[in-house]
This record gives structure tokens, C-alpha cells and sequence, in this order.
């Protein structure tokens, strides 16, 4: 399991919408800066698709997508998540938004992960995912 706090200068609505906009996640939803994301797609509504494909600079891809279990805006998000290299792993993440004083803290809680080696894969790019949502909230 993946488990990651991380407060950003922002209001909920506007952290809730950058991971349900699909013009907000290609500006942010890859692990580093040197890697973008040339695809995201998103139904938001239970039952909806959510799906994202992230480049590398050597333009190697790597597409994940989910489909969404509750939509509780500025709230909680909660969806399910695989990954095209491991299809057969399904995966839920579940996110909660707070706002305190203009302050946003989003708790992500990543779920049955199949490996040890994958889990510690995902925890340092969701935190590299997380540092361009500050980034793209921040611009």
C-alpha cells in the first residue's frame, strides 16, 4: 500500500478538479518534469472511465486507467487503477481533500498493489506526480 499526505497552497475545488480535468492532468499527472502526459481522459461520474498516458524523455509510454467508485467533490475521489503492463492487477485509489485556510491536504491511499517492488515503484511516482500538481497549481 502506497500512503501519501501532501498539503498544497490551494482550495479543494481546484486540487479535486486538477485530478478530474483532463486539460489540468496533462499539464501535471507524470512523474517528473522531463516527462509529460499527452493523453487523459476522464467521465466523471461513477461508473466512468478515467484513463492517462504518460511519456518518458526517451518516449516510452506508460498508460494507466481506472474507473471511478465515488465522486464526492471537493471531497473524496476514490477509483480504480491499472496499469497497461500489469492489466490483470487492479489496483483502487482513494483520495480525501481537506481545506483549512486556504490550505489543501490530500490524503492518497494506493491499494492492492501487486509486488513489493511495484509498491516502492509507485510511492516514488506518485510523490514525483504529487510535486507537478504543486507545480500546476502553483503556475
Amino acid at each position: 500500500m502506497v500512503h501519501i499526505e501532501r498539503t498544497f497552497a490551494a482550495a479543494a475545488e481546484d486540487v479535486f478538479d486538477a485530478w478530474t480535468s483532463p486539460e489540468v492532468m496533462r499539464r501535471w499527472f507524470h512523474c517528473a518534469p522531463d516527462w509529460d502526459t499527452p493523453q487523459a481522459e476522464v467521465d466523471l461520474r461513477v461508473g466512468g472511465k478515467v484513463q492517462v498516458v504518460m511519456r518518458r524523455p526517451d518516449g516510452r509510454e506508460a498508460k494507466a486507467q481506472g474507473e471511478y467508485a465515488l465522486i464526492d467533490r471537493p471531497h473524496r475521489l476514490v477509483m480504480t487503477w491499472t496499469f497497461d503492463d500489469d492489466p490483470s492487477n487492479e489496483q483502487l485509489i482513494e483520495l480525501s481533500f481537506s481545506e483549512s485556510e486556504g490550505l489543501t491536504t490530500v490524503l492518497m491511499v494506493n491499494s492492492g498493489i501487486s509486488t513489493g517492488e511495484r509498491r516502492d515503484a509507485q510511492d516514488e511516482g506518485w510523490r514525483g506526480c504529487l510535486d507537478e500538481l504543486e507545480r500546476a497549481l502553483a503556475g
